[in-house]
């Protein structure tokens, strides 16, 4: 039986406690110089994952162009194997940091509290320098996907206090 809150619905935790134990995931490492083989960030996303009791469908290492980028969330967002897409690199603001932008484009509902939590969080551990994180996350279609920056240190902050508690009830929300 679920309890109702004053607002006439399920609490937050029923809400998690209906949502589905075991996440199908395709993990994208955005980056121009790295490989499967050299992918620490890419490697820490799917170690933790598989830790959660997460399923691994994908993973990926593509360079930071819009023109690969896009077609390959796109399919991936469409597999039926695939309920969430968690992309790693490219956050930055250099000039060839491009996959918010092309993520954006795609999005059908955006989850700006995902960057907005992702950068509080990243202020407490390593001060003002957390603005320049572009880290975004939104819905393709009725599939989650999530970017976080490239460092080990971000994806460990990412996947421990934002993604693995969530994953879950955000793939309920959107498969709704």
């Amino acid at each position: 039986m679920l309890k109702m809150s004053r607002y006439n619905s399920p609490s937050a935790e029923e809400h998690r406690q209906q949502a589905p134990g075991q996440v199908r995931c395709a993990v994208v490492t955005v980056s121009d110089t790295r490989s499967l083989a050299s992918d620490r960030s890419g490697g820490l996303i799917v170690e933790l994952l598989e830790a959660a009791g997460h399923r691994i469908a994908s993973r990926e290492v593509v360079p930071d162009e819009p023109s690969i980028l896009e077609p390959l969330v796109r399919e991936l967002a469409q597999r039926e194997d695939v309920d969430a897409v968690l992309l790693t690199g490219g956050t930055g603001i250099a000039a060839r940091d491009q996959t918010p932008e092309a993520l954006a484009q795609m999005f059908h509902k955006q989850l700006p509290g995902f960057g907005e939590l992702f950068r509080m969080l990243s202020f407490q551990e390593i001060g003002a320098a957390a603005m320049l994180s572009r880290a975004t996350g939104g819905v393709v279609g009725r599939t989650v996907v999530l970017l976080m920056p490239g460092s080990t240190a971000a994806v460990r902050l990412a996947m421990e206090k934002l993604v693995l508690p969530e994953l879950g009830h955000l793939v309920e929300h959107a498969q709704r």
